[in-house]
């Protein structure tokens, strides 16, 4: 079957104008495969399209990655299955759907999908008439699925298609015939989508995913006529991403403007009813979607607290897998649609801001937090303040871990797929495999114009590195020359940085138990810096807290003596605001320097530091070719502190 994706004619002229084809009498297990196949690639063909004009329920634009991505999931694991009877392939089919399912569209497919299977039952072929009843009860199970269901929706075209089948299959047995009947309706449907919702007619889109499921028939259709999978471009060749995205304007309504796409995954002997489910996570927020199939239980639900949804799931069996993904940020992506030259990407020990992050474009790679048998992604599914409310309730110490290397390769290439060049700017390669995990998958994934620059620091020292390279992005520098540029400063910058307890670093193998103990003792607190390489080495230590903050910023006096002309700084602590900000004031008045974040760290210096901790990360700009200079004005002003906001 055709697997290429190239450009294509458009899909309206697919019903309207058919050539004849050999009649197809019924339906079986490997038709039914290689028909998921062909919609899998078609509807992956249509990824961009459908997402940019993604309005409804939130215009976040992902409802065609959502959509794309179930359905791959189902295809895949028909193609692990092989050739299989009809009811072996249909069920299949549902349970990859459910496991597969990704966002709001994806669920609403997979219950689609479930309906379907569950009406061909046990028969060995199915006809015009078993289909016709498959899609039908698809439909109505996409229905019951929900508490709110919204005409002007794929609830509308699945069911408008299904009512076209019911009327086909009276008319004709040819599947072929069938199908093109089917799809011409779902066409019609789609385009009245408008009419029933007025958040589409405003933007002057249809239901996205609707479209996604007129997309699906269609590469059903497709696949039937022997016709090749090709990419959706519009009609002067331009690619669907390069095109401006009505969601970007779209306002999100107050009721639904919640800020994380969440789902979880459950494995249990004794799950509850999906109604009861239902129920429950109306509690947490909307569009919630549940889905029940043997010992699995899929959520979906849009919520400002993932973390509370994953704990409360977990009564009913074995959280399996979580997903946060921030719906504002996806929003915020698509108003800043327009390529450009450079992209700087971070890691989420970088420890700047929501706004810092936002205003100068940086993405970030999730790093890992682990809690037992529980991982979660850093700051996406673990946000700061949750991460400490955790650790003082374990019995046992969190431990971090490096991105997952699909996690590194998805954020590269979203990056590199919104600009020419990509430079990353990642936590120190000593501390963690976080830069050599992206430099394999750089090379695995083959992504191409990706500068990997290794921080050789940690938290806000990572951040601070990565906002002086957005802003040379932002002048016009090339990715070459901000990376040089930036492993320039990196040899400008420092930490100091002392700790309350050391359980952490003793664990960590940083002290000797013996030293642990006679400096607990003594009431000794470490100053630690980090070498050439990134390392974390000892430089001093003193008794007692009072003489913490004096010394430190002795230190800090020795070495930007003579006082540099361009310096930022960064007050990282760990539930340690008083002495964050008895730092930042003597900072201020002594530097007068072009930024001073304060941030609260993120799980992956907390893990390692413990609380109590607090650190002052300085990075000096003076020596910026002269040639190639770049003027601002700092990023916050020189006195300006931005404590981040959790939301």
């Amino acid at each position: 079957m055709p697997t290429s994706m190239q450009r294509c004619a458009s899909p309206s002229s697919r019903s309207s104008s058919r050539p004849m084809t050999i009649g197809i009498a019924y339906v079986d297990g490997p038709r039914l495969a290689r028909s998921m196949f062909a919609a899998a690639d078609w509807v992956a063909a249509g990824r961009d399209e459908i997402n940019r004009i993604n309005v409804f329920p939130v215009p976040d634009g992902d409802t065609g990655t959502n959509f794309s991505l179930t359905l791959r999931a189902v295809a895949d694991a028909l193609r692990a299955l092989g050739d299989a009877s009809l009811p072996e392939t249909a069920r299949t089919m549902a349970r990859a759907g459910v496991l597969g399912a990704r966002g709001n569209s994806g669920m609403m497919l997979a219950h689609f999908l479930m309906g379907f299977a569950d009406e061909l039952g046990d028969r060995p072929t199915g006809s015009t008439r078993d289909v016709a009843a498959a899609l039908r009860r698809g439909a109505d199970r996409l229905y019951e699925s929900l508490d709110d269901p919204r005409e002007g929706t794929i609830l509308t075209v699945a069911r408008e298609a299904a009512a076209a089948a019911e009327r086909a299959a009276l008319e004709t047995e040819d599947i072929g015939d069938f199908m093109h009947r089917l799809l011409a309706e779902g066409e019609r449907a789609l385009a009245r989508t408008p009419e029933l919702m007025a958040v589409l007619k405003e933007a002057g889109v249809v239901d996205a995913g609707g479209k996604g499921f007129v997309r699906m028939l269609e590469g059903v259709v497709r696949y039937i006529e022997g016709d090749p999978i090709l990419a959706l471009a519009a009609p002067d060749g331009t690619p669907a991403s390069a095109i401006q995205a009505p969601a970007a304007a779209v306002e999100i309504a107050a009721e639904r403007d919640f800020q994380y796409c969440t789902e979880v995954l459950v494995r249990g002997e004794q799950l509850p009813p999906a109604n009861e489910v239902r129920a429950a996570m109306h509690g947490f927020g909307g569009s919630v979607v549940v889905a029940v199939v043997t010992d699995i239980l899929k959520i979906h639900v849009h919520t400002d607290t993932p973390e509370a949804v994953f704990s409360y799931a977990a009564r009913w069996g074995k959280v399996e897998t979580t997903k946060a993904d921030d719906m504002r940020a996806q929003h915020r992506r698509l108003a800043h649609a327009d390529r450009r030259p450079v992209a700087v990407v971070t890691d989420s020990s970088a420890d700047l801001t929501d706004q810092v992050l936002d205003r100068h474009h940086i993405a970030i790679v999730p790093l890992q937090v682990v809690f037992g048998s529980t991982t979660f992604r850093d700051r996406v599914e673990l946000r700061p303040e949750e991460f400490y409310r955790r650790l003082r309730a374990a019995r046992d110490l969190p431990t971090t871990s490096q991105p997952t290397p699909a996690e590194v390769i998805r954020v590269l290439r979203d990056a590199r797929a919104e600009a020419d060049e990509v430079v990353a700017v990642l936590l120190s390669g000593t501390l963690s495999g976080t830069y050599a995990s992206a430099h394999a998958a750089v090379k695995a994934a083959g992504i191409s114009g990706v500068h990997l620059v290794d921080s050789r620091s940690a938290s806000l020292g990572v951040g601070m590195l990565a906002l002086r390279g957005a802003e040379l992005a932002e002048a016009g520098w090339a990715g070459a020359d901000i990376a040089a540029e930036l492993e320039r400063v990196r040899g400008q910058a420092g930490m100091l940085l002392t700790v309350d307890r050391f359980d952490n670093l003793l664990r960590s193998g940083r002290v000797s138990r013996g030293k642990a103990w006679i400096a607990g003792m003594l009431d000794v607190k470490p100053i630690l810096s980090l070498d050439e390489a990134g390392r974390v080495v000892p430089v001093d230590r003193v008794r007692g807290r009072d003489q913490l903050v004096p010394r430190v910023l002795a230190l800090l006096e020795q070495r930007l003596t003579p006082r540099p002309q361009v310096v930022r700084f960064g007050v990282v602590h760990t539930e340690a605001p008083e002495a964050a900000e008895r730092v930042r004031m003597a900072l201020v008045a002594a530097y007068r320097p072009r930024d001073c974040f304060v941030s609260l760290a993120t799980g992956v210096l907390g893990t390692h530091v413990g609380e109590g901790a607090w650190a002052i990360f300085y990075q000096v700009e003076d020596g910026t070719p002269a040639r190639l200079d770049v003027t601002t004005k700092g990023d916050g002003g020189s006195t300006h502190v931005q404590e981040r906001i959790a939301r």
